[in-house]
C-alpha cells in the first residue's frame, strides 16, 4: 500500500504531454536559432522605425559577417518624395557579398509554425490541466525577498537540487519558466510575424504596435537572444544537477 508522500511522488511526474511539447518546442528553438543567425549574416545591421539599409543609420551593427561595415553602396533610392525620405542603394558588385537568405528564411517560417502551434497547445493544456497553476506560478508563500535571496545565493554557489523526476521547481525556476512562457517566447512569435509581409498585410496592426517592421527586428533579436541566455543557463542546470538522470526523466524513463 502506497504512503501519501509516494502518492504525491507518483502524481508529481512529467507528464507525457509536457514532456512532448518539450522536446518539439526545443528541436524548433535550435532550428530557429540556426536559421536566425544565418539571417542575421546576410544583413547584420538592426534599426529602428519603419525603414533601414546601409545607407540608414543603424541602431547597431554586428560583426558575424563580410556584410558587415561594407562601403560598397553607389545608387541612392529615395522611398518618398520628402527631403527627409529614407533611401535605398544599390551595390557596385566589387565585392562578393554573402546571401543565402532564400533557405534560411524558409526553414526560419517552418521551424517558426511548429514552435507556434506546439507552444498553444501546451499553453491550452497547462491553463486546463491546471500544469501552471500547480507547478510553474509560485505560492504567495513563495514570493518573500528573504527566499528569493537564498535562492539566488545557492545558484552563484551551485547548490543544485538533484533531480526529482517531476516538476518540483524552485522559486528561480518558477519566475524563469513564467518569464520565458507568458512574456519572451509570445513576444519572439508576435514580433516574428510582424516581419512577414503575408501577415502584415491580412493584419497591417502588428506594424502600428511596433512602430514598423525594423523596430520589431530589433526587438525580435533582443528578445531571442534572452531566449538563448536562458537556454544555455537551462543546460548549465541540467548537467549541474545530474545530466543523465534529468534526460531520463524527460524521455521515456521512469
Amino acid at each position: 500500500m502506497n504512503t501519501s508522500g509516494e502518492q504525491n511522488s507518483i502524481k508529481a511526474k512529467h507528464k507525457p504531454w509536457v514532456k512532448t511539447s518539450h522536446w518539439i518546442i526545443t528541436l524548433s528553438f535550435l532550428i530557429l536559432v540556426f536559421t536566425g543567425i544565418e539571417i542575421l549574416m546576410v544583413h547584420p545591421r538592426l534599426y529602428w522605425g519603419e525603414v533601414g539599409n546601409e545607407l540608414t543609420p543603424a541602431f547597431m551593427e554586428l560583426p558575424i559577417s563580410r556584410n558587415h561595415q561594407r562601403s560598397d553602396w553607389e545608387e541612392q533610392i529615395p522611398f518618398f518624395e520628402s527631403q527627409d525620405s529614407p533611401v535605398s542603394a544599390g551595390r557596385n558588385g566589387e565585392e562578393e557579398m554573402f546571401n543565402e537568405n532564400g533557405w534560411g528564411r524558409s526553414l526560419h517560417f517552418l521551424a517558426a509554425w511548429f514552435l507556434v502551434v506546439t507552444g498553444l497547445i501546451y499553453l491550452i493544456l497547462g491553463i486546463f490541466s491546471g500544469h501552471f497553476s500547480k507547478h510553474i506560478w509560485p505560492r504567495l508563500k513563495e514570493l518573500t525577498p528573504s527566499r528569493f535571496w537564498n535562492d539566488v545565493k545557492d545558484h552563484f554557489r551551485m547548490k543544485i537540487s538533484p533531480p526529482t523526476g517531476g516538476p518540483q521547481y524552485g522559486l528561480m525556476q518558477k519566475l524563469s519558466y513564467m518569464a520565458i512562457i507568458f512574456i519572451s517566447l509570445p513576444m519572439a512569435i508576435i514580433t516574428g510575424f510582424t516581419m512577414s509581409p503575408a501577415l502584415t498585410a491580412a493584419f497591417p496592426f502588428l506594424l502600428e504596435i511596433f512602430g514598423g517592421y525594423q523596430t520589431a527586428r530589433t526587438i525580435h533579436f533582443f528578445t531571442s537572444l534572452s531566449l538563448e541566455i536562458f537556454l544555455v543557463v537551462h543546460l548549465m542546470m541540467i548537467i549541474l544537477s545530474g545530466f543523465k538522470d534529468q534526460m531520463k526523466y524527460m524521455t521515456l524513463g521512469k
